[in-house]
C-alpha cells in the first residue's frame, strides 16, 4: 500500500476538520475567474458552464454561465474516473476487494499477463492493457460490463504490468466487472448505493459513452452529474472521507486514491501534469485521478480528474480549497483545447484567495474609457513609482520586487489594458498604453512618478518619455528597446490586415496551448539550456494569460518606430536608465543612441527576463539609480 506522508495531510485536515460547507459573505474578488470563464462562453466553445469554489469549507464562489443553471445536468468525460475509484474504494473498505487483487483471482479467464495486474493498477493505468479498443474492433457499447470483459480479455496486452504508465479507460471497465462479482451488483446499482446516495449526489449516474439505453456503463468516460453533486464528492474527500458527519470512505481509501500509484512504471515525456504545471515528478497519478503538483516528499498537493469536454473538479491542499467547473465542450475552434484550458483555474483562485490576506496594499480599478477599467495595487510610502510589465505577463511579474522597493517608495503596480484583470482591447479602436498610464496617474492624482518597466513595459515607458516628460521623476527600462513595429501614424491597410488574418489562422491552427508553450520556452531557455530559476512563474503567468494578441488584429498599443523621431525632437531632461541582462549585450540597444544622457547598466546573469532572472541584482541596480538620479 503506498501510504501518504503524515505531517502534510494532517496539517490538511486539521484546516477542514468542519465536516459541513457553509455559505461565507464573500470577502473575495472573483471577477478575474469569471472573466476566464465567461471568455471562453463568448467565444462559443460551450454554450455554458457553472463553477463552485470552496474554502475552508465555506462556498466563496458559485456562478452560472450562458445557457447553465443550478438544475442543469452534464457529461464529464474523465472527470468521472474520481468517482468510479471511490466506489471500488468503498468495496475494498468492506473488504470484499484488495487494491491488490489481481484480475485472475475474480476472472480466471485472464490467463495472460493481463491477468496479473492488479486492481490497483487498472485504475492507475499501468496494468498494461490497450486504453481503448483498437481501430477495427467493436467500440465497448456491450449491453453489460460482463459482456465488455468477454471483448476485453481477447486482447492482446500492450506491456507487463507495471511497467509503463498509459492514460486510458479500457481497464476500468475489468475493475468495475471485479466490484460487481465482489458484490452480487451491477455497476450502477453499486456506485448510488456507496456514493451517489450517501452523497446526495441525485443527478449522477454512470451511463454509456453512446447514451445507449442498456448498454453498459463506461467507467472511464460515462459519467453524468450537476455543479452541486459533483461538489458533495469534493467535500467529502477534502474532509477525509466524511460528509455531513457521517464515514463514506475511511481514511486509508483517501489515501490510497490520493498516493502516488504509479511507482516505477515508465511515462511518457510531457505527460498531463508536466503539460500544466510545467514541471516534472514521477508520482503523477494516483486512482482514478492526476496529482497535479506534489511537495518534494511526494506527498499530492493538487489533485484532479481533468476532462476533454471541459470539466475539472480540483482539490488545492495549497490553499485548503476545492472546486469544480462543470462544462461540455460545444467546439474546440480556435485553437482551443478544453483539456489544457481547465487547469488555469486553480492557479487564478489561488491569486484570488491569496489577495485577500494581504495586508497594508490597496487595490482597486481605475476606468480610463467607457467600460475600459485598469486594475492596480499600491504598497508602501513615499514618491510613487509605477511599474510596467512585460507582454503576456501582469502586474505579478514584480512580485520579487514590491517588498525591496515598497520600503522606500509609493510602489503602483498594474496590469495593462489586454493582460491579467484589467479590460481588453477591441479590434479597430485605437488607444496607447501611455495614454492609459497617463490616465491612471490623473485618477490616482500623482503628478510625477518614478517609471520602471520591462519588455513591453519597457517600450511603454520609452513612449512616455517622449510624450509626457513632464509626468516623470525617472524612466527605467528594462529588455526594452525601441519596438520595430507601425506605429499608429502607420493605419492598417488592406494587404497588412490579410497578413495579419493569416497569422491569426496559422496561430490558431497550431493551438493557443501548445503556441503558449512554444512562447513559454523561448522565454526560460538560454543557449539550448533551462533557466529552471524562472519556469515556474514564467510558466504560470503564461498559462494565465487570455491570448488576446496574437488571436486579433492589435490596435496600435505603442509608437512603435513612431517613437524615434519623437525622441529627436526633444531635449530628454529626466534620468534614464536602461537595464540590460549581460545575455543580452549581444543586441545593439538603439534607445541608448537616442537619448544620449541616458545609463546602461548590465545586470550579471541574467537576460531577458532580469527581474526574475536575478532578482537581488535587478533591485540593487534599481535603487541605486533611484537614489542617485
Amino acid at each position: 500500500m503506498c501510504k501518504m506522508k503524515l505531517p502534510v495531510f494532517l496539517t490538511f485536515l486539521v484546516l477542514l476538520k468542519v465536516s459541513g460547507v457553509k455559505a461565507q459573505k464573500n470577502k473575495y474578488d472573483f471577477s478575474l475567474l469569471d472573466k476566464k470563464i465567461q471568455g471562453w462562453v463568448d467565444s462559443g466553445y460551450y454554450n455554458g458552464t457553472s463553477v463552485i469554489v470552496a474554502h475552508d469549507n465555506r462556498i466563496v464562489h458559485e456562478k452560472y454561465y450562458g445557457s447553465y443553471q443550478p438544475e442543469t445536468v452534464a457529461y464529464i468525460a474523465s472527470a468521472g474516473k474520481w468517482l468510479a475509484a471511490a466506489a471500488i474504494a468503498a468495496v475494498v473498505d468492506e473488504g470484499k476487494l484488495s487494491w491488490d487483487d489481481k484480475v485472475n483471482k475474480w476472472l480466471p479467464e485472464f490467463a495472460d499477463s493481463k491477468g496479473e495486474a492488479t486492481l490497483r493498477q487498472l485504475f492507475s493505468h499501468t496494468a498494461g492493457y490497450p486504453d481503448y479498443q483498437p481501430k477495427g474492433e467493436r467500440p465497448d457499447n456491450y449491453q453489460s460490463l460482463e459482456e465488455s470483459v468477454k471483448h476485453i480479455v481477447r486482447l492482446p496486452a500492450d506491456t507487463v504490468p507495471g511497467t509503463k504508465f498509459k492514460y486510458g479507460g479500457l481497464a476500468m471497465q475489468v475493475a468495475g466487472r471485479m466490484a460487481e462479482l465482489a458484490t452480487g451488483r451491477k455497476w450502477d446499482e453499486l456506485f448510488h448505493e456507496k456514493i451517489a446516495k450517501p452523497l446526495e449526489m441525485r443527478h449522477t449516474a454512470f451511463t454509456p459513452v453512446d447514451e445507449t439505453p442498456g448498454h453498459n456503463p463506461m467507467l472511464g468516460g460515462g459519467a453524468r452529474t450537476s455543479l452541486k453533486d459533483y461538489f458533495n464528492f469534493l467535500q467529502m474527500f477534502a474532509n477525509n472521507g466524511v460528509f455531513k458527519g457521517k464515514k463514506v470512505l475511511s481514511r486509508r481509501a483517501i489515501n490510497e486514491i490520493s498516493s502516488n500509484q504509479v511507482l516505477d512504471a515508465k511515462i511518457n515525456a510531457k505527460e498531463f501534469p508536466e503539460a500544466v504545471r510545467a514541471s516534472y515528478h514521477h508520482g503523477i497519478y494516483g486512482l482514478g485521478m492526476w496529482l497535479e503538483e506534489t511537495d518534494q516528499a511526494g506527498n499530492a498537493l493538487l489533485l484532479s480528474s481533468p476532462s476533454w469536454a471541459g470539466a475539472y473538479p480540483w482539490i488545492d491542499r495549497t490553499t485548503n480549497s476545492y472546486g469544480f467547473l462543470l462544462a461540455r465542450i460545444k467546439e474546440n475552434k480556435n485553437g482551443f483545447n478544453a483539456f489544457y484550458a481547465s487547469p488555469v483555474l486553480p492557479y487564478l483562485v489561488r491569486d484570488i484567495l491569496g489577495k485577500s490576506g494581504r495586508k497594508n496594499v490597496k487595490t482597486g480599478y481605475v476606468e480610463v474609457e467607457k467600460d475600459t477599467r485598469l486594475y492596480y495595487e499600491i504598497s508602501g510610502k513615499g514618491e510613487p513609482l509605477i511599474l510596467l510589465h512585460g507582454h503576456s505577463f501582469d502586474h505579478q511579474m514584480w512580485d520579487p520586487q514590491i517588498e525591496a522597493l515598497a520600503s522606500k517608495y509609493q510602489v503602483i503596480r498594474y496590469d495593462l489594458r489586454g493582460y491579467g484583470r484589467s479590460a481588453m482591447p477591441k479590434e479597430g479602436k485605437e488607444f496607447l498604453h501611455a495614454e492609459d498610464l497617463r490616465k491612471l496617474m490623473d485618477a490616482l492624482k500623482i503628478k510625477k512618478a518614478h517609471i520602471v518597466g520591462l519588455s513591453l513595459g519597457g517600450f511603454v515607458g520609452t513612449d512616455f518619455v517622449a510624450l509626457y516628460q513632464d509626468r516623470i521623476l525617472s524612466a527605467t527600462m528594462a529588455s526594452g528597446d525601441i519596438f520595430e513595429v507601425p506605429g499608429p501614424d502607420e493605419p492598417w491597410t488592406a494587404a497588412s490586415l490579410a497578413k495579419r488574418r493569416l497569422e491569426i489562422k496559422q496561430y490558431q491552427k497550431e493551438g493557443i496551448f501548445q503556441n503558449k508553450k512554444k512562447w513559454y520556452n523561448a522565454l526560460t531557455t538560454r543557449n539550448g539550456e533551462p533557466l529552471y530559476a524562472i519556469r515556474k512563474p514564467v510558466w504560470e503567468a503564461i498559462y494565465k494569460w487570455d491570448a488576446w494578441q496574437p488571436l486579433h488584429v492589435e490596435p496600435r498599443l505603442v509608437l512603435g518606430r513612431n517613437v524615434k523621431e519623437k525622441l529627436r525632437n526633444i531635449d530628454v531632461q529626466v534620468p534614464v536608465m536602461v537595464l540590460t541582462g549581460d545575455a543580452d549585450l549581444n543586441l545593439k540597444n538603439k534607445l541608448l543612441a537616442l537619448i544620449p544622457t541616458a545609463r546602461q547598466v548590465i545586470i550579471k546573469n541574467a537576460g531577458h527576463m532580469s527581474n526574475l532572472e536575478n532578482p537581488e541584482g535587478f533591485n540593487q541596480a534599481l535603487l541605486r539609480f533611484l537614489s542617485d538620479k
